[in-house]
C-alpha cells in the first residue's frame, strides 16, 4: 500500500510539474509573438489612418496595402534583371565560343553586365559599407578604449581629443574623407570603389565614438577585488586584459557597440542620399527624384527595410554579446 500511495503521489507531482511547464511556455509564447504581433497590428491600423488622411503632391500617402505591393514589385525588378544578366553572359558566352571556333588563337573578352542597380543589390551594398566601416571603427576603437581605460596618463591626453570631434555630425566629414580618398586612393586596378570607401570610411568616424567611450567607462569600472586578485597573481599586462579586463568589461564594450553600429547605419543612409554613393540612401532620393505615384510606395518600403535591418543588426549584436558574456545569468535588453 506504501508503495502504491508513492507512485499515486509522484504521479501527480509529474502531473503538476508538467502543467507547470506547460503554463510557462504559453505565458513564454505569449511574450514573444503575442504582444509584438499586437502592437504591429495596433501600428498598421493608424498608419492605414494617417494615410487616408494625407494627401501629397505624388499623391495619397501610401498605406500598409501600397507598400506591400511595391515591395512586392521590386522583387519581381530585381529577378528580372537577373536574367537579363544571366542572358547577357549567356550571349557573350556563346559569341567568344564562336570566335575561338574559328580561330583558337583568339583573344576573347569578357565584359561586365552594366545593368541597373535593383533594390536588393543596394541592399547588398549598404550592409557591405556598414559592415566595412564598423569594422575599421572597432579595430581602432576597443584597444584604444582599454588604453584609455587602464591609464589614466593616456585618457587624459586622448579625452580632449575624443570630447572634440564627438559631438562633431557625421556628414560634415562626408566632404573631407571624399577628397581625402580622392587624393590617396589612386590606382588603375582599384579592389574598391572611391564611392564605398567614402560612405565606409564615414561610418567607421561616426561608429568610433560611442564604441571607445563605453570602453573606458567598462574597463575603469572594473571591481578592484579582480584588480587586487590580478595584482597577488602577478599576471602579466596581457593575462590581466584577457582575464580581468575585457570579460569584466564586455557589458560596456557591447552597449557602445550596439550605438555604433545603430549610428553607422543611420549615417550610411544620409552619407548615400547626400553623395549619391550606391546603396539605400541613394535608391531612396532617386525614387524622389523620380516623383512617380508609385515613388511614395517605394521609398516607404525602403524606409521600413532600412528599419528592419537595424532591428536584426542589433539583435545579432546581442545574440552575440550573450555568446561571449562570462555572466549567462545577466538579462539583456
Amino acid at each position: 500500500m506504501k508503495a502504491i500511495s508513492a507512485i499515486s503521489k509522484a504521479t501527480q507531482g509529474s502531473e503538476l510539474l508538467t502543467v507547470s511547464n506547460l503554463c510557462l511556455l504559453i505565458n513564454k509564447t505569449l511574450k514573444t509573438l503575442t504582444l509584438p504581433a499586437v502592437g504591429i497590428l495596433v501600428f498598421l491600423l493608424l498608419w492605414q489612418l494617417m494615410a487616408n488622411n494625407i494627401i501629397t503632391s505624388l499623391g495619397q500617402f501610401p498605406g500598409p496595402s501600397q507598400v506591400w505591393e511595391q515591395s512586392k514589385t521590386l522583387v519581381v525588378e530585381h529577378q528580372r534583371e537577373r536574367k537579363k544578366e544571366a542572358a547577357f553572359y549567356e550571349r557573350q558566352e556563346k559569341r567568344n565560343a564562336k570566335k575561338l571556333e574559328k580561330n583558337p588563337d583568339a583573344t576573347v573578352k569578357i565584359r561586365a553586365y552594366t545593368g541597373k542597380a535593383t533594390f536588393v543589390d543596394q541592399i547588398a551594398t549598404s550592409l557591405l559599407t556598414v559592415a566595412f566601416g564598423f569594422m575599421i571603427a572597432t579595430l581602432v576603437a576597443v584597444p584604444l578604449g582599454i588604453i584609455c581605460g587602464l591609464s589614466e596618463s593616456v585618457y587624459r591626453c586622448v579625452n580632449p581629443i575624443i570630447q572634440t570631434f564627438k559631438p562633431v555630425s557625421p556628414l560634415a566629414w562626408l566632404p573631407l574623407v571624399t577628397m581625402v580618398v580622392s587624393a590617396l586612393y589612386v590606382s588603375n586596378d582599384p579592389i574598391f570603389e572611391k564611392a564605398f570607401l567614402t560612405s565606409a570610411f564615414t561610418v567607421a568616424l561616426c561608429c568610433l565614438w560611442p564604441t571607445v567611450v563605453n570602453t573606458i567607462v567598462g574597463v575603469a569600472s572594473i571591481d578592484r577585488d579582480l584588480i587586487n586578485v590580478s595584482r597577488v597573481l602577478q599576471l602579466g599586462t596581457a593575462t590581466h586584459i584577457r582575464k580581468i579586463v575585457i570579460p569584466s568589461a564586455i557589458p560596456m564594450i557591447f552597449t557602445g557597440l550596439r550605438l555604433s553600429l545603430a549610428t553607422g547605419w543611420m549615417v550610411l543612409i544620409a552619407a548615400e542620399m547626400l553623395a549619391q554613393n550606391p546603396g539605400l540612401g541613394k535608391f531612396i532620393w532617386d525614387e524622389f527624384q523620380n516623383g512617380s505615384s508609385n515613388s511614395l510606395g517605394r521609398i516607404m518600403a525602403a524606409v521600413l527595410v532600412i528599419g528592419v535591418i537595424g532591428f536584426i543588426l542589433d539583435s545579432l549584436m546581442l545574440t552575440l554579446q550573450k555568446r561571449v558574456s562570462w555572466d549567462k545569468q545577466a538579462i539583456l535588453r
